[in-house]
């Protein structure tokens, strides 16, 4: 009996020793797996700083791709994001390739209102990466920008509040992940909303001058047509008068009729403000010209002009005609005798 108990314990001691040890390997499997998690969240990438927030594939393209870049990205509202294909990128590196291109730095001014008010949405939802990244474009752009300062201050504090987060919740990776896509989501979100908000205000800015520029056209036209009105109502009641009163005396003898001077028709100019240039014209580099036909009334103002022809692209031909009617409008010359109709070509470079 004592011999027959002894042969289960020869065959249980390697079975034992196979389960001590694959729970050994387990549990260092285990251990570095939570190192792993643990070291994860440090080894993130440096935060962008305004040498290094362009990518340097934007940064390698000529001054004529970079151009044709961000006017591409412009217009399909890509404005500050995403990172490596966005507008304030490619305008940037245009304006260190080429620091006299005013249409890159006239496109930038246009977008830091913009990428300012990203930023604060980027640090409202705690999105600390994406935040970083905009406040390094917008110290490229202005490093003396106003906002600046209060931008670093707060992305600075949440990075503190975040740390701190860090510290007391221990996030998994799981939890990491889902939050930063969550992040990614909102920030789509914000842009989404913040471009579509830009696209409104500038279709009701560019309804409202157009409005405002044909009431300004019809009141003078209107004030024009009165003016002849009462002009000939005078010229009338003078003739009556003059002719009641040749009834009345009797004729002289008649006198030699002396040759009338010649109504001045020439234009003196007094005031010619120059044309506002189309600012999506200016960044792309396109030029024109347009001729204008206009009348000027008696008292020197313009009281109507309208586009005889024009040389410019179809993209921007209506914008050129705009501005240069908007401009011959507001022209003034010395009063002159009669109305009269000049043309002017007006130059865009």
């Amino acid at each position: 009996m004592t011999h027959h108990n002894h042969r289960p314990r020869k065959g249980w001691a390697p079975v034992a020793l196979t389960v001590a040890m694959a729970c050994a390997l387990a549990a260092c499997k285990k251990e570095d797996a939570t190192a792993a998690g643990t070291q994860g969240p440090q080894q993130a990438a440096p935060a962008p700083t305004p040498e290094s927030v362009v990518a340097a594939s934007v940064s390698a393209m000529s001054p004529d791709q970079l151009r044709d870049a961000a006017n591409s990205a412009y217009n399909d509202n890509r404005l500050y994001a995403p990172a490596g294909n966005n507008a304030m990128e490619y305008f940037l590196a245009l304006r260190d390739k080429q620091p006299g291109d005013a249409g890159a730095s006239t496109a930038l001014s246009d977008l830091l209102p913009m990428t300012v008010i990203a930023t604060e949405q980027a640090i409202s939802r705690e999105d600390l990466e994406e935040a970083k990244r905009l406040v390094a474009l917008i110290g490229k752009a202005d490093r003396n920008h106003p906002a600046l300062g209060r931008l670093k201050a707060s992305v600075a504090s949440i990075e503190a509040k975040l740390k701190q987060q860090a510290q007391t919740q221990q996030l998994s990776a799981e939890e990491e992940a889902k939050r930063r896509e969550e992040l990614a989501k909102k920030r789509e979100e914000d842009q989404k909303k913040l471009q579509e908000q830009q696209r409104q205000q500038q279709a009701a800015t560019d309804t409202q001058t157009q409005s405002e520029a044909e009431r300004q056209r019809q009141a003078a036209a209107e004030a024009e047509r009165q003016r002849q009105a009462a002009a000939a109502a005078e010229e009338q009641q003078r003739q009556q008068q003059a002719a009641a009163a040749a009834q009345q005396a009797p004729a002289p003898a008649p006198a030699p009729e002396r040759p009338r001077p010649a109504p001045s028709v020439e234009l003196r100019a007094i005031s010619q403000p120059e044309p506002r240039f189309p600012p999506a014209a200016q960044r792309a580099g396109a030029k024109g010209s347009v001729q204008v036909e206009f009348t000027v009334g008696t008292d020197g103002s313009v009281t109507s002009a309208r586009v005889v022809s024009s040389d410019a692209s179809p993209q921007f031909k209506r914008d050129f005609e705009r501005e240069a009617l908007a401009a011959v409008k507001r022209w003034r010359f010395q009063p002159v005798s009669q109305a009269t109709t000049s043309r002017r070509t007006i130059v865009f470079q």
